[in-house]
C-alpha cells in the first residue's frame, strides 16, 4: 500500500516525516512525500504571473529537498511537487491519484509539545477525508529503526467502535505489534469533604465499567478469531476526573500508535471527529490514526471473512 505525507518546511514536517517513516519501515508500504502548491486562480500570461508561479515552484523543491535530508534513513520514498487549489485538496488528490490508505501529517507549531495540536489544512482534513489521517505530536522525533510496538485502539462500545477494534486488530497483525483495547472513563467526583453521598455514583460507575469490559469482551473474541490474530490482545480502562487525567491514566511506549474511529454522527464514508475523539486526539501523548467508519467497516468484513 501507499500512504501520502504533507511536508510544510518548519517544525510541523519533521514530526510528519518520522512518523511516515515508521509506520512505513512497520508496514513495509510505499511513501510518498509531496508539497503541495497553491494552483493559479485563472491562466494569466502576464510576465509576474510567471515569475509568481516560478517562485512557488523552486520554494516547493527547496521544501522537498529539506524533506530529503530530514527523511530517516533506510525509508525509500518519492517526492512529489502537486499543484492544488488548497493544500487539503491537494493531499487527497495525491491519495486518490496514489491509491494511497493513509495521509500522514504534523502538529501544528501553535500546540503544547509532545501533544497533537490541529491547523487550519488538519482540521479541514479531519472533517472531509475518505482515507486515514495519522497525527504526529509535535515535536516528534522516533530514534533510528523504531517501528510501531503497540497498536492501541480506543472502543466506546458502539457497532462501529467493534468494526474498529477489529480493524485495528488486522493492522497489529500486519505490522506485527501487539493490540491493546483502551476505555476512558471521564468521572469527576463532587467536591464533598465526606464520602458522604457519593455511593450511588460510585455504584452507577462500576456498572458501566462492567458494561464495557463485557462489551471489549465480544469485540475480543471478533479479534481472536480473525485468520491472523495479532501476537496479543490487552484491554485497559483510563479514569479520571479530565479527558487529560484518563488519558494519563493508562501507560504508554515509544513506537505506539492509537486509533480511533469517526463519529457516527457524521458522514460514513468521511473522517468526521466527534467531540470525544476531538478530546482523545488532543489528549494522546503518542501518534493518533483517525479512521473514517467506512474503512473500518471494510477492514473488518475483509478480515473476519477472509
Amino acid at each position: 500500500m501507499t500512504m501520502i505525507v504533507g511536508y510544510a518546511p518548519d517544525e510541523r514536517g519533521a514530526g510528519g516525516l518520522h512518523l511516515a517513516a515508521m509506520l512505513a519501515r512497520s508496514a513495509n508500504d510505499d511513501l510518498v512525500v509531496c508539497s503541495v502548491v497553491p494552483a493559479p486562480w485563472t491562466p494569466g500570461m502576464a510576465r509576474v504571473d510567471a515569475e509568481y508561479r516560478a517562485y512557488l515552484d523552486k520554494a516547493a523543491d527547496e521544501a522537498l529537498e529539506q524533506a530529503r535530508q530530514q527523511l530517516p534513513d533506510g525509508v525509500p520514498a518519492r517526492f512529489v511537487r502537486h499543484s492544488a487549489r488548497s493544500a487539503p485538496a491537494g493531499l487527497l488528490e495525491l491519495a486518490q491519484q496514489h491509491d494511497a490508505a493513509m495521509v500522514v501529517l504534523g502538529s501544528s507549531s501553535a500546540g503544547p509539545f509532545g501533544h497533537v495540536a490541529l491547523g487550519s489544512v488538519t482540521d479541514r482534513l479531519v472533517h472531509s477525508s475518505p482515507v486515514t489521517l495519522a497525527f504526529a505530536p509535535r515535536g516528534l522525533r522516533a530514534r533510528a529503526g523504531t517501528r510501531v510496538t503497540r497498536v492501541t485502539a480506543a472502543y466506546g462500545g458502539t457497532a462501529s467502535a467493534e468494526d474498529l477494534v477489529v480493524a485495528a486488530g488486522t493492522v497489529a497483525a500486519r505490522v506485527g505489534a501487539p493490540l491493546r483495547i483502551a476505555s476512558f472513563a471521564i468521572w469527576a467526583r463532587p467536591p464533598y469533604t465526606m464520602r458522604l453521598g457519593t455511593d450511588s455514583e460510585e455504584v452507577v460507575f462500576e456498572e458501566w465499567s462492567t458494561r464495557i469490559r463485557d462489551s471489549v469482551s465480544q469485540a475480543l473474541a471478533h479479534v481472536e478469531g480473525l485468520s491472523v490474530p495479532p501476537p496479543s490482545v490487552t484491554t485497559v480502562v483510563g479514569k479520571g476526573a479530565t479527558w487529560q487525567d484518563a488519558i494519563e491514566d493508562v501507560p504508554w511506549e515509544d513506537g505506539e500508535v492509537l486509533v480511533v474511529g469517526s463519529s457516527e454522527l457524521g458522514p460514513l464514508a468521511q473522517v468526521f471527529l466527534g467531540s470525544r475523539a476531538t478530546k482523545i486526539l488532543r489528549h494522546s501523548p503518542v501518534p493518533v490514526a483517525v479512521v473514517p467508519r467506512s474503512r473500518a467497516k471494510e477492514l473488518a468484513s475483509r478480515a473476519v471473512h477472509g
